[in-house]
């Protein structure tokens, strides 16, 4: 066959071809093909909620949910017939926030949004001393109980009779309360003071009856209450107030005793005067330790000074003028050594002066220093007098505030017990006058009514939730059962496991011989469509050689090869069938031909390509090569050498050529066999393959670097799965000849294999003849034997 872009049948060539693989896999012309080299097994990696597929899964198992919701309404509506009924009566109350009396007398509500308070009432409502008192009210103790049914039992079905209940040893006042607990219901209106109040029974006047009790009974309890309430409420507060009266007594004349012991007298003036001086002395003892400071620090620089150069010296009148004398005399000898020596009488008595002057100042600067240190000493005495009157003072103060503290307390006591004694009178008052009035804060808005019919069982409601249990039970086993199925039913869900395109969709079919007879049938038109897609499944259009496996064998794997050749021999092309399922040959059972010579003498050097294959049919021949005797070593023929040299030729010889391979199912024999035909067909059965076999056979294809276009659903049945939008057994208007569906009209790869078919015929037969066949008879080989004869030998 030649190049896919000399056939116009096919898509023509690009630069970056269709078919190269991208990312490890490829795209064709026909969605995508191709096996990726790293898949990943397990199903749709999509999250979400699939509509679609959850209703797949009802439509599957429609039947199944029919028959669970049917089943539940038929019970739902046997229960119905078996409950007695019963009948509800309700009386509505409103419940306003108790009154309160304020310090003046006055009578106000309470707080209205108090969520505690109306919760306290729902609580009382259903509390057991209320349905005692309602019991009591309703004189459930003297009217008999009604008899109970004793509940559904198989033996009423078949006419038995139900045991009657055995009478009750309880006292009738406890029957009663119990029967009122058993049967009442409340309810709050949300967002007001309203509280429903509903009584259920078997007879309609008992619980009108009952119901109206809950109301006068809660209006009765509340009133007790409240009267309760307010007379305990006087006798602890009158002796609260007993006790306090005594403890403020004692208290006062305990603050009186200690105030005469202690001589003081209740005011703060004397603790004011005792501060005061202590704060003055503290001031003044501030004062004086800073002014000794301060003459301390000059004494210190007077004394140490060896010259006249302070400013406590310099400042000094005398000191001034005894040395404006000493600096003119200075200047005077000074200007008169220069005529005179210092002995002369003149310049003596300069000198003399000089030293008087300085005999002045050393008495002067000598008394100005003893000024200053007598002035640090004068501080010095005041400082440490005014401490000790600063001593004084602080002991006195603490003494006094010591004494204070006792009587503070006492006083303290005194005041706190007066206070709640005021207070205590106040609140009986409040309490005495609140004895007195009567408001009630619960009224009957609604009485109960004598119910019109049944509250229980309501058929429409009953026979609703048995529809609604039976259609969830129903779904749910159903997506249980379908969770748990391991078994592929469609191409949805074979392309969600293996990442594989289907080329295809094969119904199921009763008998295959009738439905290939006829051009028009299903079978006939799935096979054709899976034709036209083998031929766009790569970019140079149909591959050379395709090879079929499947996961389990009885998947229709020989079956789609033996029709998938019959389909490319009807359109023209030369095919070869090799059956190389040395474990289970079985296409030479559905050609009746024979299967002594076949593939396995080839392989084993037993005879040549030409004496293994044979011939089928006459106006459109399929050339087969059965599988032969089996052999005992299957795996290491078919990956020895020989199987790729017959690929080879024969590829080079036919259009196509199509291998039935053995199945997978943890053999060696189709990885091995991939290696020598490099494009596969994986075969899916509907309803027979079961996934984990599904992806262990394609990830032992997938580690063999297997060359995977697509899968191919068989043994669908459409009436199931309609996932295709059609029905399969449908036929066309028109028929198939001439240039029909699936047919080729022009075919010049077979004109140029017919040219070259005719060249070898003009050629010496004897040349072309394998040495293998030298012994046999001779006879004129067919054609198409010298074209293999010969392309075996180039190869």
């Amino acid at each position: 066959m030649n190049d896919a872009s000399a056939d116009p049948r096919l898509p023509a060539p690009i630069d970056a071809p269709r078919g190269a693989i991208v990312g490890g896999r490829s795209r064709q012309g026909y969605g995508e093909v191709g096996y990726p080299m790293a898949p990943t097994y397990g199903g749709d990696s999509g999250g979400g909620f699939d509509f679609r597929e959850y209703l797949r899964i009802v439509l599957k198992r429609k039947k199944l949910i029919a028959a669970i919701t049917i089943s539940a309404l038929a019970i739902g509506y046997l229960w119905f017939l078996l409950i007695p009924p019963v009948y509800t009566a309700t009386v509505r109350i409103q419940v306003d926030p108790e009154a309160r009396i304020v310090e003046r007398g006055d009578i106000n509500a309470g707080d209205a949004r108090s969520q505690e308070y109306m919760r306290t009432q729902l609580e009382l409502l259903q509390s057991a001393n209320m349905a005692e008192r309602v019991a009591a009210i309703a004189n459930m103790s003297a009217a008999p109980e009604p008899e109970k049914p004793s509940g559904f039992s198989l033996s009423m079905l078949f006419g038995g009779k139900a045991k009657k209940p055995t009478p009750s040893a309880a006292p009738r006042n406890d029957v009663g309360a119990g029967a009122v607990m058993g049967g009442r219901a409340v309810k709050p209106i949300t967002g007001s003071r309203l509280i429903d109040i509903s009584f259920t029974d078997p007879s309609p006047q008992r619980a009108q009856r009952v119901a109206n009790a809950f109301g006068e009974a809660f209006i009765n309890f509340n009133l007790d209450k409240r009267l309760e309430s307010n007379a305990y409420a006087k006798t602890f507060l009158d002796d609260q107030i007993k006790q306090l009266k005594i403890r403020l007594q004692d208290a006062e004349k305990a603050m009186i005793d200690f105030a005469q012991k202690e001589q003081l007298i209740a005011s703060s003036d004397k603790d004011s005067k005792a501060s005061s001086a202590f704060d003055q002395a503290s001031s003044a003892l501030n004062t004086a330790t800073a002014e000794r400071i301060k003459n301390e620090l000059q004494w210190k620089q007077v004394e140490a000074a060896n010259a006249i150069n302070l400013p406590q010296l310099l400042s000094n009148g005398t000191i001034s003028q005894l040395r404006a004398a000493r600096g003119a005399l200075t200047a005077e000898y000074q200007e008169k050594s220069t005529t005179y020596g210092p002995n002369y009488p003149a310049m003596a008595e300069i000198k003399s002066k000089i030293a008087e002057i300085d005999r002045q100042l050393a008495a002067e600067v000598k008394t100005i220093k003893a000024s200053y240190k007598a002035a640090y000493e004068a501080s010095l005495a005041q400082e440490q007098e005014l401490k000790k009157q600063v001593t004084t003072t602080r002991n006195e103060t603490l003494d006094t505030q010591k004494r204070s503290i006792q009587f503070n307390i006492l006083k303290r006591e005194v005041d706190t017990t007066r206070t709640l004694y005021e207070s205590l009178l106040q609140r009986f008052k409040e309490v005495d006058v609140a004895s007195g009035v009567g408001v009630n804060n619960v009224f009957v808005v609604d009485r109960a009514q004598l119910p019109g019919g049944p509250s229980y069982p309501v058929r429409s409601g009953f026979l609703r939730n048995a529809l609604v249990a039976g259609l969830l039970a129903g779904v749910g086993l159903a997506y249980l059962l379908e969770k748990l199925d391991d078994v592929v039913h469609t191409s949805q869900e074979a392309e969600s496991l293996s990442s594989l395109t289907t080329l295809g969709v094969i119904p199921k079919v009763r008998s295959v011989e009738t439905e290939t007879a006829d051009a028009r049938s299903g079978l006939s038109e799935a096979y054709r469509s899976l034709c036209t897609t083998l031929q766009l499944a790569t970019a140079e259009g149909l591959p050379k050689a395709l090879l079929f496996t499947s996961a389990m064998p009885g998947e229709g794997k020989s079956l789609s090869c033996l029709l998938v050749a019959k389909q490319f021999s009807a359109m023209g092309l030369r095919v070869l069938l090799i059956d190389a399922d040395l474990r289970n040959a079985s296409l030479h059972k559905k050609l009746n031909l024979d299967n002594s010579v076949g593939l396995s003498n080839y392989l084993t050097s037993g005879c040549t390509p030409s004496e293994a294959i044979q011939k089928v049919g006459d106006k459109q021949p399929i050339f087969f090569m059965s599988s032969g005797p089996l052999p005992p070593n299957s795996a290491e023929l078919i990956g020895s050498l020989r199987m790729q040299y017959l690929i080879d030729v024969t590829t080079r010889t036919f259009d196509l050529v199509i291998v039935d391979g053995p199945p997978v199912m943890g053999l060696a024999d189709t990885p091995l066999l991939t290696r020598s035909v490099k494009t596969t067909v994986f075969i899916v059965a509907a309803g027979q393959t079961r996934k984990p076999a599904l992806q262990s056979a394609l990830k032992r294809l997938t580690l063999a670097r297997t060359n995977i276009i697509g899968l191919v659903l068989t043994k669908f049945d459409a009436r199931m799965g309609r996932e295709h939008g059609y029905a399969y057994g449908y036929g066309y208007g028109y028929g198939y000849g001439g240039a029909g569906y699936g047919q080729i009209q022009h075919n010049p790869v077979k004109q140029n294999e017919n040219a070259e078919t005719d060249e070898l015929a003009a050629s010496d037969a004897a040349a072309v003849i394998d040495e293998t066949t030298a012994t046999e008879p001779k006879k004129r080989p067919p054609r198409w034997v010298k074209k293999i004869t010969r392309s075996f030998r180039s190869s």
